[in-house]
C-alpha cells in the first residue's frame, strides 16, 4: 500500500513537471513509475494504463514519435480489454497514437485503421444515444 502511495505522489510530481514544460524530467519520472506499476500492478491495471498514457504524451511532446507509437500500441489492447473501447484512457491512447503517427507515410495503413475504428465508434455511439436530457457541460 505504501508503494502505491509513493507511486501516486511521484505521478503528481511528474504532472507538475509537465505543466511547467519540463517534459524531459517528466518523461524520466513517468518511465520509472510505469516500470514499477507494471511490476506491482500488472500491465492491465487502470493506474498502469494511466501512467502509460502519460509516458506516450511526454514522448509525443518531445518528438519521440516511434517510441510513443510503440508504447501506445502496446497499451491499447490492455486498455480496451480492461477499461473498454470507449473509456477515456483508451480514447486518449488512441489520440496519442494518432499524434505519433502524424504525417509519417509509413503509417498510412495504421492511420486508415484508426480512422475506421473512429468511424465505427461514432456510428455505434450515434445508435446508442438516448433521448436528450438537460446535461451540465464541462469545459
Amino acid at each position: 500500500h505504501d508503494v502505491q502511495n509513493i507511486l501516486d505522489a511521484q505521478s503528481n510530481v511528474s504532472t507538475c513537471l509537465a505543466e511547467l514544460g519540463r517534459h524531459n524530467e517528466a518523461l524520466v519520472l513517468n518511465r520509472e513509475i510505469f516500470a514499477r506499476q507494471v511490476a506491482t500492478l500488472g500491465v492491465s491495471h487502470e493506474e498502469t494504463i494511466r501512467i502509460g498514457y502519460n509516458v506516450t504524451l511526454s514522448m509525443n511532446r518531445l518528438g519521440l514519435r516511434d517510441e510513443a507509437k510503440s508504447l501506445a500500441r502496446d497499451q491499447l489492447l490492455p486498455a480496451a480489454l480492461t477499461l473498454g473501447a470507449d473509456h477515456d484512457l483508451t480514447l486518449k491512447l488512441n489520440q496519442n497514437l494518432a499524434a505519433a503517427l502524424g504525417n509519417d507515410p509509413k503509417s498510412t495503413r495504421d492511420v486508415l485503421r484508426l480512422n475506421q475504428y473512429r468511424s465505427q465508434r461514432q456510428r455505434l455511439s450515434h445508435h446508442r444515444r438516448r433521448p436528450a436530457r438537460s446535461r451540465e457541460h464541462h469545459a
